[in-house]
């Protein structure tokens, strides 16, 4: 079930013939990046195949964190820690950012030594994570029954809400001139000379000069269809909402198989951290091996479960022509089935630790799909085999708390200006 407390979109605007760059998908990444070409008067037209923040960039947990990041991927999370701070003047509207800091717990001494490994790696960046003792925890998080042997704190992390943060960067991308055209599938990317030269949609086509393919768990159907292979995953994870309740800290806590995080209606975001479902495609088979080193340690993290949705996935082609329907028309939104099953283990394993839990109500749960790379960091470069194309993808469920900067850096190697970060680590040809 999605959240019904997503915002929209109210109103449709008219495809031009032409614009300087189109992008594909609107999740937060591109919605990023359309807001950052329109405050440069660069001519942008983003295409949303349902609708803005329909899949997981509103499905999310909405943590913004530096912690337990790789160290290549903390300079994108800081320079979107800021980029948060200012949203709020940038697009005149609340998103529920709040810098409440986040805390992952340790249930062992081997747990432990994971994070003092992790903050020794990032030692040279100034960060203000450290680590906590049992009692620290007890202090920040009281009215625990569980003995912890400590943890890891980053004040300076955060958390905003994915129902509202895109929706509003959306509209004021459109308020700084940019055209957002929803329920348009792109089918293909068409080129004249070798060059990107436009889009063929479902209306129409669109002259360009550039294309941002910012598709999540779609891009690499849509890359497969050009020749260009792109290693991502689907996996599917859960989540519920409580309502209101009076909760132990305003910190948001991820322990080894439970998170929880507050919500701005007064409730509380939990899942399952220790568990994400597989459901196995034929994509499993044919670039699993690519995932191996990550099988070898998060094997017990991973439901594989063959089904139904095997069959389903086979179904949906992977190549077609552009005046046939293509996948992204047949499914507009992908809405994967809740593990309410997965959803309750997160609720027992947290009121086992936090009893204050015990009284906690479902309001609502639902579930979304996550593209993972084989590195788990995402893919924000130049496609070489078609000039002109960007792509900004593979964000391995961690993508919403950097979504500012990664748009915000897509939009810098589309306009070819000096970027936000280095995006050396973020380079295609390492996959």
């Amino acid at each position: 079930m999605m959240t019904k407390t997503l915002e929209r979109l109210t109103s449709q605007q008219a495809m031009p013939e032409a614009t300087k760059v189109v992008i594909i998908g609107g999740g937060i990444v591109g919605v990023s990046a359309a807001l950052t070409l329109a405050e440069r008067n660069i001519p942008v037209v983003l295409i949303e195949k349902g609708h803005i923040a329909g899949e997981q960039s509103s499905r999310n947990l909405g943590w913004i964190r530096k912690t337990s990041r790789h160290f290549d991927d903390v300079p994108l999370a800081l320079a979107a820690d800021k980029l948060w701070a200012d949203m709020p003047d940038r697009v005149g509207h609340d998103l529920g950012y709040n810098q409440c800091g986040i805390m992952f717990l340790a249930k062992t001494e081997e747990q432990m030594a994971t994070h003092e490994t992790w903050l020794r790696s990032v030692q040279d960046l100034n960060l203000d994570s450290r680590l906590v003792s049992t009692k620290e925890v007890n202090n920040h998080v009281p009215g625990g029954e569980q003995q912890w042997a400590g943890g890891i704190y980053t004040p300076s992390d955060g958390r905003a809400e994915p129902a509202i943060a895109t929706t509003q960067m959306a509209k004021a991308a459109i308020a700084n001139g940019a055209t957002i055209i929803e329920h348009c599938a792109v089918r293909e990317i068409t080129t004249s000379g070798g060059q990107v030269s436009g889009v063929m949609t479902e209306h129409g086509g669109i002259k360009c000069e550039q294309v941002l393919l910012a598709g999540g768990a779609w891009s690499r159907r849509l890359l497969g269809h050009h020749g260009v292979s792109l290693p991502t995953l689907p996996l599917v994870c859960s989540v519920m909402r409580t309502k209101e309740m009076q909760g132990p800290t305003d910190i948001s806590v991820g322990g080894p198989d439970f998170s929880f995080r507050k919500h701005q209606n007064g409730g509380f975001i939990i899942t399952q951290r220790g568990a994400l479902d597989a459901l196995l495609t034929l994509d499993h088979l044919t670039i699993g091996w690519k995932y191996l080193a990550q099988l070898r340690t998060q094997r017990s993290f991973l439901r594989v479960s063959m089904g139904k949705h095997f069959f389903d996935d086979l179904a949906i082609k992977r190549r077609w022509k552009c005046n046939q329907m293509s996948p992204f028309e047949q499914i507009r939104i992908s809405n994967p089935a809740v593990n309410s099953a997965l959803n309750l283990e997160a609720l027992t394993n947290l009121s086992n630790a936090w009893p204050a839990f015990e009284k906690a109500e479902l309001d609502e749960e639902w579930a979304g799909i996550i593209d993972v790379t084989p590195d788990s960091n995402p893919v924000i470069d130049h496609i070489s085999q078609i000039p002109g194309l960007t792509i900004a993808t593979g964000f391995s469920g961690h993508g919403f708390g950097t979504g500012p900067a990664a748009g915000y850096l897509a939009a810098d190697l589309v306009a070819n200006t000096s970027p936000i970060i280095d995006p050396t680590p973020y380079r295609f040809s390492r996959l």
